[in-house]
């Protein structure tokens, strides 16, 4: 009878350390991890969405290519003469389960594409190796969110190129550890591929801002 109370202490030390020490490693990361996967937007993911802000800016991605290379911005380039037309303002806001997004460049020309959330959507996290480590433990991982699915209107200079089969292609892209936050993600890219239309675009996120400068 002598050792009962001894026992429970002990007892209950480590039950009250053991999840403590999970809670801590419950966003580790491990050196060589790889994670993809594929499935319905979860409720933490949608909550996720409505904190992730985009930054004002937004450029057109022409790579080796020029405006004459691409397909469905006819109206934007109209008149434009040498204006630099790659370079955008933008508004975006996710709302009601629709990315909106409203670009206006240089000439004064706006256009608007409302992106509907796809059914499913894919997650990948990978150790890219390259020393940085993250403050949940491990490897600092790069990740992806990644969205495919139909545009569901375009208006201004997106809407001659907005036909019912349009598609849309959204990464939002950053760094963490084994958790998601909305400030792990910095940065997004933008594919429109349809019958009419095949054009990229490309910005920062401000949610993820501060977290791009200490990095």
């Amino acid at each position: 009878m002598k050792f009962k109370f001894p026992i429970l202490l002990f007892s209950v030390a480590v039950f009250i350390l053991f999840p403590i020490n999970s809670l801590a490693c419950a966003c580790c990361s491990e050196d060589g991890f790889y994670s993809i996967s594929t499935g319905k937007p979860l409720d933490y993911n949608l909550e996720l969405l409505q904190q992730i802000k985009f930054a004002q800016n937004a450029e057109l991605y022409l790579g080796a290519a020029d405006f004459d290379d691409l397909k469905g911005l006819e109206e934007l380039t109209k008149n434009a003469g040498d204006e630099d037309l790659s370079q955008f303002i933008l508004n975006g806001s996710y709302a009601a389960k629709t990315w909106k997004l409203n670009l206006k460049a240089k000439n004064g020309k706006t256009g608007t594409l409302n992106l509907p959330l796809p059914a499913q959507m894919l997650t990948f996290k990978v150790d890219i190796h390259d020393g940085k480590k993250s403050g949940g433990g491990g490897p600092l991982l790069y990740k992806e969110w990644r969205f495919k699915g139909n545009v569901q209107t375009g208006n201004g200079f997106f809407q001659s190129s907005i036909l019912k089969a349009t598609t849309y292609f959204l990464v939002l892209q950053g760094r963490g550890n084994g958790c998601d936050s909305a400030e792990d993600f910095t940065n997004w890219r933008l594919e429109i591929d349809g019958k009419k239309a095949n054009y990229k675009f490309f910005g920062e996120l401000e949610s993820g801002a501060v977290k791009q400068e200490e990095n």
